[in-house]
């Protein structure tokens, strides 16, 4: 009896091709997203122009003897820095505008939310816990579908918002000497990455929606002693129809 019902539990459907490519676009656009979101390479300048101004991302500046004309005093910024440093704690209000706050907020959700639609992704494709899974599997794959559309939507705004204010003339001076570089590339790339995700992972969820009663079935049929907790929380019956041949459907 034990070795029936062990081998029925290893008789479990496995994860969608739908699931397994889309988690693999998740997975390239969270690293692209990843490598983004640390780069300092949103913003360069060109280098035949000895600008002092060098380069910047959402979290670091890089400047070569760069002199600010509204601070009183005579004081050279150099190197790279974190925004949040000391060295740039006198003109942190002129390098993170309002805007670029937006930008900095919607690439960090897009990453947080990236990372836990990752985790889920993973637990669905390792079928881990099982259980859990084969009983809620069309809802888990509705939360990725909802976290991929959600980072494509942020990173939109974001690459939309920096794209449009980056050449500000009150921002970085000389915006003529400066192009956007490689850093906001993969940025956009990843929000297209996402987008492809949330589409094959839609299809995987619409698939599951339509099947969860056979999904539901299937549960009960390979933990039997949660028959009653399944009757009780999601409205299947006791015990699924049988077959002219004793079996069940």
């Amino acid at each position: 009896m034990s070795d029936n019902a062990s081998s029925n539990k290893q008789e479990y459907p496995k994860a969608s091709d739908f699931m397994v490519y889309g988690g693999l676009l998740a997975y390239f656009a969270g690293l692209l997203l990843l490598i983004s979101f640390a780069s300092p390479y949103w913003l360069q300048s060109f280098e035949e122009t000895f600008s002092s101004f060098k380069n910047m991302g959402l979290w670091e500046y890089c400047f070569d003897q760069f002199r600010f004309p509204n601070y009183q005093f005579d004081h050279l910024f150099d190197g790279c820095n974190w925004i949040f440093s000391h060295e740039l704690y006198l003109i942190r209000e002129w390098l993170v505008p309002g805007w670029l706050m937006v930008v900095q907020t919607c690439v960090t959700l897009a990453l947080i939310l990236s990372i836990i639609s990752q985790v889920l992704i993973a637990c669905i494709v390792c079928r881990y816990p099982l259980r859990l899974v084969l009983e809620y599997e069309w809802l888990l794959s509705g939360i990725c579908f909802i976290g991929q559309v959600s980072c494509a939507f942020f990173l939109f705004l974001a690459v939309s918002i920096f794209g449009g204010e980056a050449y500000r003339k009150d921002w970085m001076m000389y915006p003529q000497y400066n192009y956007i570089s490689w850093s906001f590339g993969l940025c956009v790339c990843s929000m297209f990455f996402h987008l492809f995700a949330a589409v094959a992972i839609f299809f995987d969820t619409r698939n599951l929606y339509e099947n969860r009663e056979q999904s539901n079935s299937l549960v009960m049929q390979m933990y039997p002693t949660q028959r009653a907790h399944m009757t009780h929380h999601m409205g299947v019956p006791l015990y699924p129809s049988q077959s002219s041949h004793g079996g069940y459907l």
